[in-house]
């Protein structure tokens, strides 16, 4: 796996990596981690890998995943609930 760039965001460490004819971008809040994989064969190759990655990150995007990260901390709190673990 290697390591393209990291994407400076204020609300997420956002990472993008290179694996297996994939583009892996991952993004982590806390404990919580969400990696989308594209496809090599998914990108124009017009512009250099890593700048088409960034364009996908629009305003859209980051806040949909911000609150999925709110979602999936909500149910890891649930589980720990329910099972009187913390």
């Amino acid at each position: 796996m290697r390591h393209v760039a990291d994407i400076p965001y204020p609300k997420v460490k956002i990472t993008l990596l290179a694996w297996n004819g994939k583009y892996l971008l991952k993004l982590e809040q806390g404990p919580l981690e969400q990696t989308y994989k594209v496809a090599e064969l998914d990108l124009s190759g017009v512009e250099p890998a890593d700048v088409e990655i960034r364009q996908l990150l629009d305003d859209e995007f980051i806040n949909a995943a911000v609150a999925r990260f709110e979602a999936m901390q909500h149910d890891l709190r649930a589980a720990f609930a329910r099972h009187d673990l913390r």
